[in-house]
């Protein structure tokens, strides 16, 4: 799961990364105006975190940005601004939730899994798809009982895949989605091919074929 943190107080937007990357969340950070417009337009992000208080800009002009866009991430504001009228503003342009600061990053987190959990699997904590049963909050997957152990890379692109389902997801998305943007530092997409195989080997062994499509010369789809 990818996020980028647009927060331009580097202790706080530090602390942030460094709590959900023990989550295992890949993170990205924006400090201002003009880095987070640009991180949007160059990469996919499954949830933004958004201050309103940005140097160079507004807040409120890059969730704009986002659904003017139709730029597929969940967003949560995050502000030190209390007044209804913002958080009202914000929703009513496209923001799924609003956190006001000082907050518990233990509550942050939360409300991101919540969100992500409603927006890619019909809010439910356990996902059962072909022989597969994933618990989303446990982070482990089964087949038939057995336990399927991934690393990982591979949990998070079983889950992009899912979350895609029916869909073909191309190489660089892969690449994107499990590397951020040091995927535009690779010479090559060797190690999607890596994760894909080692993925499509692990869930065979666990009864679970025929899961994985590669479409040749464009990516991979998630049959359910």
């Amino acid at each position: 799961m990818k996020i980028l943190v647009i927060e331009d107080e580097r202790e706080l937007s530090q602390n942030i990364v460094d709590y959900l990357s023990a989550d295992d969340y890949l993170c990205e950070q924006a400090y201002n105006f003009a880095e987070a417009e640009e991180k949007i337009a160059l990469y996919d992000y499954d949830c933004i975190l958004l201050d309103l208080n940005l140097p160079g800009g507004e807040g409120l002009a890059i969730l704009e940005e986002v659904k003017q866009r139709n730029v597929d991430s969940g967003i949560i504001i995050i502000s030190a601004r209390g007044a209804l009228d913002d958080k009202i503003t914000g929703l009513k342009i496209g923001a799924d939730d609003y956190l006001a600061k000082p907050f518990p990053l233990s509550e942050l987190s939360i409300r991101i899994y919540a969100l992500m959990r409603r927006r890619h699997f019909s809010s439910n904590n356990v996902l059962r798809t072909n022989e597969l049963e994933i618990d989303l909050l446990l982070k482990s997957v089964k087949s038939k009982g057995i336990p399927v152990i991934l690393t990982k890379s591979e949990y998070d692109l079983l889950l992009y895949l899912i979350g895609n389902k029916n869909r073909v997801v191309s190489k660089n998305a892969i690449a994107e989605h499990l590397s951020g943007d040091m995927a535009d530092m690779l010479d090559n997409h060797n190690f999607v091919y890596a994760h894909i195989k080692n993925l499509k080997s692990k869930l065979a062994e666990a009864g679970c074929t025929n899961c994985i499509k590669t479409i040749y010369a464009t990516g991979y789809q998630w049959l359910d």
